[in-house]
């Protein structure tokens, strides 16, 4: 016989589950969009109506927008219709053609008056100085600052020479220069107390000085330089008695160096060289590198920085003793193949350390 259909069931079954959910569940499904898909949920139902006003992340992404004005238009109302009350967690703006500063500005400075605590920006301004309130915001505790020139590529905005952001544990640059302090070094992050994660991205040093790195709880270091003006030729002066973990991406042409203590704690080393750089000064900067970090235990090097590490003569006799490494990652790159005999000249005088080389 047919099974009679029970009118209760499919009442049970069509039921709005989702919008029974507790707000804090439904927020944290809200966050995975950007603020402009999330507005739309609004038409689901009541429940849904104002719900997206106490999101504590904003995603900004002008992707969706034909117009700067439009754009502009939509943030303005977002920031004045969200729940003033609500704290800002977390704030991400993206835009890949132009934004005007005082548009840049409005949202930092809305962003810290909410107690953000993780700011991304990535966009193409030619602002001049960042709010004040910025520089001093006390709730930050990861940063991401990508700000380039909307129209000259390469340019790099001046740091600011005063931080003071307390709980700070990473901070990520991209185009900016380093200048010295009052006391005549370039020395930008020692007010950082708390930082523990540094990403330098297409960063320049002025006056041919130095980049000091000062930071007592520092673990992770990544630096990616490819420029070649001469404002890149400066050298890394490390003094980060907890750096475990070191990356670079680039051409090194910057002198690695350490004040007041070695370089030993650092045990995970990275190095990517973009294209292979035909120097013999570039070798030995970078053979000097592997000298400050012949303790490391974990590498992880690309075909190319092989290349011109194979340009040091009589490699095999210059080459430091690396008796901790555990591990050696050769990642090939299409632009150079991997030097014959190289492998076994890093492991000489290790002990049985794994070897992988990926394609």
């Amino acid at each position: 016989m047919m099974k009679k259909e029970n009118p209760m069931e499919n009442h049970i079954d069509n039921k709005d589950r989702i919008s029974d959910l507790p707000d804090s569940l439904l927020l944290h499904i809200l966050s995975f969009l950007n603020i402009k898909q999330a507005i739309h949920t609004c038409v689901l139902s009541t429940r849904w109506i104002n719900l997206w006003k106490y999101l504590p992340t904003l995603s900004l992404v002008s992707s969706q927008f034909t117009s700067v004005e439009n754009f502009t238009e939509f943030v303005s109302q977002i920031l004045s219709l969200r729940d003033n009350s609500t704290e800002l967690h977390s704030l991400r703006f993206r835009r890949n053609i132009a934004v005007e500063p005082s548009l840049l500005e409005m949202i930092l400075e809305y962003a810290v008056s909410h107690n953000v605590q993780r700011l991304d920006i990535g966009v193409k301004c030619d602002i001049q100085h960042f709010p004040t309130c910025l520089l001093s915001c006390r709730t930050l505790t990861s940063l991401d600052l990508h700000v380039s020139h909307p129209t000259v590529y390469g340019t790099t905005k001046l740091f600011p020479s005063s931080l003071n952001m307390p709980l700070l544990t990473r901070l990520g640059l991209w185009h900016f220069a380093f200048s010295a302090g009052n006391d005549g070094r370039v020395d930008p992050f020692s007010a950082l107390t708390s930082l523990k994660s540094l990403n330098i991205v297409y960063c320049e040093v002025v006056d041919e000085q130095n980049l000091c790195i000062s930071s007592a709880k520092l673990v992770n270091l990544y630096i990616y330089m490819v420029h070649y003006a001469p404002k890149t030729y400066f050298g890394i002066d490390l003094s980060a008695p907890n750096l475990s973990t070191f990356m670079f991406s680039g051409i090194p042409v910057q002198k690695l160096c350490w004040s007041k203590n070695n370089l030993s704690s650092i045990k995970r080393v990275s190095i990517d060289i973009i294209e292979f750089w035909k120097s013999s000064e570039t070798s030995l900067v970078l053979l000097d590198w592997l000298f400050e970090l012949a303790n490391m235990e974990s590498l992880i090097i690309s075909s190319t920085a092989l290349q011109v590490l194979s340009l040091v003569p009589s490699l095999s006799v210059e080459l430091p003793s690396f008796c901790n490494l555990k591990s050696l990652r050769v990642e090939k790159r299409q632009i150079a193949s991997i030097p014959d005999g190289i492998v076994d000249i890093l492991t000489q005088n290790s002990y049985s350390p794994k070897v992988y080389i990926i394609d």
